[in-house]
């Protein structure tokens, strides 16, 4: 699952739910403070990304009366060209991979930042922070499921796109984080 920016937030909470559970861990300066510095290192790690997304795209505008000549398929292109310049540009295009590097870096930050301090081996924090983004990821598809189902079930029918369909969206998704202690 590729998190987009608008649920940053939400893994950020997920994360310091999961770190101020634990008995091993003291967050020092509240979990809010812990939220937003996770929520900052997962939004520039995106950012990162949203500019790789964005030379890509680039480059495959540049040659589109080529790609189109050959008849190449776009999406694949556009992942094979991305994954050949991820690493140029600071983006890891394998998830648990990601998630790993993103777990080194949240810890290093909340320790150096003096938000948490631990007197346990630094791998067992970033398990913790590990397994919060993929439960978070394992959790997307069967909450979007869920949320599609219930608009789709509404006595009115809510079109696709609208912003009236964005905010039940985003309602009925943060009912079910709520429901999965995930918010």
């Amino acid at each position: 699952m590729r998190l987009k920016p608008q649920q940053s937030g939400y893994v950020a909470t997920k994360i310091g739910i999961d770190l101020a559970n634990t008995t091993f861990i003291t967050i020092i300066k509240g979990r809010e403070a812990v939220v937003e510095a996770v929520k900052k290192i997962i939004d520039e790690n995106l950012k990162k990304e949203y500019i790789l997304d964005e030379k890509v795209k680039d480059i495959l505008y540049d040659n589109y009366d080529e790609i189109e000549f050959q008849h190449a398929n776009e999406r694949q292109l556009f992942f094979m060209i991305k994954k050949k310049m991820a690493l140029d540009y600071g983006v890891i295009m394998n998830y648990d991979d990601r998630y790993n590097d993103l777990a080194h870096t949240i810890l290093d930050d909340l320790y150096e930042n003096y938000l948490i301090s631990y007197n346990v081996n630094e791998n067992k924090i970033k398990n913790i922070i590990f397994k919060a983004f993929k439960a978070f990821a394992d959790a997307y598809d069967e909450i979007d499921d869920i949320v599609y189902k219930k608009i789709r079930g509404m006595e009115r029918e809510v079109i696709p796109g609208t912003q009236d369909y964005e905010l039940l969206y985003e309602r009925f998704y943060q009912e079910e984080l709520s429901k999965r202690g995930m918010l």
